[in-house]
């Protein structure tokens, strides 16, 4: 069975519908495997900002704590403690 996420309509979204029916389209005509370099990209993206970000908070961060502080923002904390040492409580996002 086809899954199609809901479409955002009315005066929330802002694309003309034309518009909105091309994309649609544009996207059901990709490969799986173009979808997927899509998401990719735009998840590293999200990463990059989330690390300016990071970067921007803590001047001084090592790559151990930038990284770790980039895993709190999408990790459980409890796994993140038990795996890593890691308690955002005392350390913070």
């Amino acid at each position: 069975m086809w899954y199609s996420p809901p479409m955002i309509t009315g005066p929330k979204n802002g694309t003309h519908p034309d518009i909105q029916a091309r994309i649609v389209a544009g996207y059901r005509a990709m490969s799986p495997a173009r979808k997927f370099e899509i998401v990719c990209a735009l998840t590293r993206a999200v990463q990059e900002l989330a690390l300016t970000d990071i970067r921007r908070r803590h001047p001084g961060a090592g790559e151990r704590e930038l990284a770790l502080r980039l895993a709190s923002r999408s990790l459980d904390p409890e796994l993140l403690k038990r795996a890593f040492g890691w308690d955002v409580r005392i350390e913070g996002y």
